[in-house]
């Protein structure tokens, strides 16, 4: 079994309970900046007791599951993980939280596609701001990486006041402030690529017709390894 087909039953079997959902981290951070292999498969989640219910029963004896974490992400909107047993398939579920960033990122989710299925996904600048609140966390370079990549490519596009209007009420400005001006300091891919005729802004799939250099000019701009051309 694929990834594709895992994220595909597992969307139908959501989407039959009525649950609501939207793919974040890592799949939704590739949709909207510099893409990234991942196994990682996490889906922030708005269920009712009955609606939860009703998806776990579905799942049968395909998927490990466990109740007990299933209870207790519920009453503290926090994580638990499904597994396919035959394949090892594994996607986070985030039951999402009340806080008014959280209600209003998952109102903000929109149609994209992901590894050829059509979902519901996070914004470009919910994944920014999300990508840095764990970069400030876990002091992860990756998750740096990841959100600059969304800057970059939808640079053009993003809404600016709405990520400093957030950053501040996540405490994340400094983070976003040195991201902002990491970006600037690569103007060739601002001003060389049209966004609005890349098939990542159009979400009408995933392709690479992002900048061929994108991935080296961050890792020389991160990692050193000479300058930018």
């Amino acid at each position: 079994m694929s990834q594709n087909f895992f994220l595909t039953r597992l969307i139908e079997k959501l989407e039959s309970a009525g649950i609501p959902y939207m793919i974040s981290g890592s799949l939704g951070s590739s949709l909207h900046g510099e893409p990234r292999a991942t196994n990682d498969i996490d889906l922030i989640i708005a269920p009712t007791s009955n609606q939860m219910d009703t998806f776990i029963k579905s799942l049968n004896d395909e998927y490990y599951v466990s109740p007990e974490s299933v209870l207790y992400a519920l009453k503290n909107h926090s994580m638990f993980n499904i597994i396919d047993y035959k394949t090892g398939w594994k996607a986070d579920l985030i039951i999402r939280k009340n806080r008014p960033f959280s209600v209003e990122e998952f109102k903000r989710r929109r149609k994209g596609f992901v590894i050829g299925i059509e979902v519901w996904v996070i914004s470009p600048e919910d994944a920014i701001l999300s990508k840095l609140e764990w970069a400030k966390i876990g002091q992860s370079e990756t998750q740096f990486r990841d959100a600059l990549g969304v800057v970059i490519i939808q640079w053009q596009n993003i809404d600016k006041n709405y990520l400093q209007k957030w950053a501040k009420e996540l405490h994340i400005e400094e983070i976003l402030e040195k991201l902002l001006k990491e970006a600037e300091k690569l103007p060739e891919l601002n001003s060389s690529f049209d966004i609005t005729q890349d098939p990542i802004f159009q979400m009408k799939g995933y392709d690479s017709d992002a900048p061929p250099d994108l991935s080296v000019n961050i890792d020389k701009y991160l990692y050193g390894e000479g300058q930018t051309e």
